[in-house]
């Protein structure tokens, strides 16, 4: 009886948190934690030519640097995610964290493949702290105010990624490929320490054990479609975000002869796309999630036509570029805030579990698109990749218009 009356007394707790207003100053702290850990994700995607060069790592293992951190990324998704059910928040976190710095220290100091992929793996696993910081927003919000906060928090990180690219690539041209690893260590560091200090603790009330908590993971993703089908939505737009963020930099190269600064600048086109984030969890506030979603296929598609129609390498061309990965990253953007929010109102107590198995399934969606865009560009060249980019959401419209309203 003690036991049930504390367990009562808890969720009241949980309940009169959940329905006072989220602290503007709490948000913005998310918002930037998540865009300074998940950018850790991509910082090496630009690097990958002088990391394998100065590990003596041959030109047929080089993805494996962009490879083990989405293995390390999605194995965290997976198996520490859900512990954001059972075990309290902020220590989690800081946990996480702990794993990032010390792997990203071990990269910046690696004499050889085997210890940088190694680092890259475990850099993968401890990054997945920003999925534990967002559905913890989530719980900070009131229903009313959840969308327009997860919109602001997952602004802060689609901007993580969407800067990590350009800003590695120019601190590699200035410092070298170690300096983007030491400068991410030290910021992963105050980071841990300021969230250890500042972030109010959230403990759940544990309804299983660890065992119990990864074995029901099947059994949520067959027992709720709402997840299946939203995480299928992002995982055909991330796999064409990925294919195409994958592909266009040959592209830039190849065709708009384009240094890697000129890429980078090109890659801060698509930060603009972020302002979807918060736009989308506002209207989705106001009931519009469903007609939003099929807006962020059409806008995915419409990136696409206009790669593939205008192809020369006219200035004209390239600005029309430009427009479609602003385009493709505000339908991407948009429809992962949606999806977020409408797997964080099937209920609290497996809110983490939720995002992980969410966040799982649309990663896994976006390594397949950047296998099929390097082969097709591989194979075809831009056109052959731009008709997959089309395919992809448009098969993905298909499927929503089964969707019951």
């Amino acid at each position: 009886m003690n036991q049930v009356n504390q367990v009562n007394h808890e969720n009241r707790a949980k309940e009169r948190a959940e329905s006072n207003p989220t602290p503007g100053w709490i948000t913005f702290l998310l918002a930037a934690s998540c865009g300074l850990i998940v950018a850790n994700l991509y910082y090496a995607q630009t690097l990958v030519g002088p990391i394998s060069e100065a590990t003596h790592l041959s030109s047929g293992a080089a993805g494996l640097i962009v490879t083990l951190t989405q293995i390390g990324y999605v194995i965290g998704l997976l198996f520490v995610v859900p512990l954001s059910d059972i075990i309290e928040n902020r220590r989690l976190t800081v946990a996480s964290l702990l794993v990032v710095f010390v792997a990203l220290v071990v990269a910046t100091m690696a004499p050889n493949a085997p210890i940088f992929l190694a680092a890259a793996l475990f850099i993968g696993l401890g990054s997945v702290a920003a999925q534990v910081l967002v559905p913890y927003a989530s719980y900070l919000a009131a229903e009313e105010h959840r969308g327009r906060v997860v919109g602001n928090v997952m602004s802060g990180l689609l901007l993580g990624i969407m800067f990590a690219r350009p800003l590695a690539s120019f601190v590699s041209g200035l410092w070298g490929w170690h300096a983007i690893f030491a400068i991410s260590a030290v910021g992963t560091a105050m980071l841990t320490l300021l969230l250890s200090r500042v972030l109010p603790k959230r403990q759940p009330v544990p309804t299983m054990n660890y065992s119990g908590l990864i074995r029901s993971l099947g059994t949520l993703l067959k027992n709720t479609p709402v997840l299946r089908r939203r995480a299928i939505y992002q995982a055909s737009l991330f796999g064409t975000f990925s294919l195409f963020w994958t592909t266009v930099s040959l592209r830039l190269a190849d065709t708009y002869h384009l240094t890697q600064q000129g890429i980078a600048l090109f890659a801060l086109a698509g930060v603009a796309g972020a302002v979807a984030a918060p736009i989308a969890g506002r209207w989705a506030d106001r009931g519009w999630t469903r007609r939003l979603t099929g807006l962020a296929f059409m806008l995915a598609t419409a990136a696409f036509l206009i790669a593939y129609l205008f192809q020369n390498d006219s200035r004209v061309t390239l600005g029309l570029l430009v427009l479609a990965a602003i385009l493709l990253d505000m339908g991407v953007s948009g429809n992962l805030v949606l999806g977020q929010r409408a797997i964080y109102s099937l209920g609290s107590e497996a809110r983490g579990r939720l995002n992980g198995l969410f966040m799982a399934i649309f990663f896994i969606g976006g390594a397949i698109g950047s296998s099929l865009g390097g082969w097709a560009y591989a194979y075809s060249g831009w056109g052959l990749t731009t008709l997959i980019g089309m395919a992809l959401p448009i098969m993905a419209f298909l499927y929503y218009l089964t969707e019951r309203k």
